[in-house]
């Protein structure tokens, strides 16, 4: 299976999130070419800021597989990550990341920092930028533009 296939499970995931009038990022954890993990955003549902589709498909990963290294994993993810999730990546040991958007304003996987590759750090990533943009991208804008028509109280 290609990345495209994966991008594709994690964008529905994005889906449920932009359902939820969350942010519309999804993330899956794959191993051994099956699915261990799953996220969406669900920061306001929870009123956590740590509630990203990253951190809560990393931890749906590490309870399928009973570890807390996900060597031999990928995470696909619909948007470039924060710091805080390329941390928890390089902390699990993926073996790679693979996203959507790139993040210009917070992404630390090559747009305003690198954590996941950086030489300092005792692990890092392949990276995989920009599978599925178009899509990815399309579902953020149309996220936002529907907040800003919005009321408050709607969104």
């Amino acid at each position: 299976m290609d990345h495209e296939y994966w991008m594709k499970m994690a964008y529905r995931e994005a889906e449920r999130a932009y359902e939820q009038n969350e942010i519309p990022v999804g993330a899956i954890v794959v191993f051994e070419n099956r699915i261990i993990g799953r996220g969406y955003n669900q920061v306001e549902m929870l009123t956590d800021p740590t509630a990203h589709a990253e951190m809560i498909a990393i931890t749906a990963a590490v309870s399928t597989l009973g570890s807390k290294w996900l060597n031999g994993a990928t995470l696909y993810v619909t948007l470039e990550p924060c710091s805080m999730c390329a941390g928890a990546m390089v902390l699990a040991r993926f073996d790679a990341l693979v996203f959507g958007a790139p993040d210009p304003k917070t992404g630390a996987c090559g747009s305003i920092a690198n954590i996941v590759q950086n030489d300092r750090l005792n692990h890092r990533l392949e990276v995989v930028g920009g599978v599925y943009q178009d899509y990815c991208s399309a579902i953020l804008r149309d996220f936002f533009l529907k907040l800003r028509k919005s009321p408050r109280s709607e969104v």
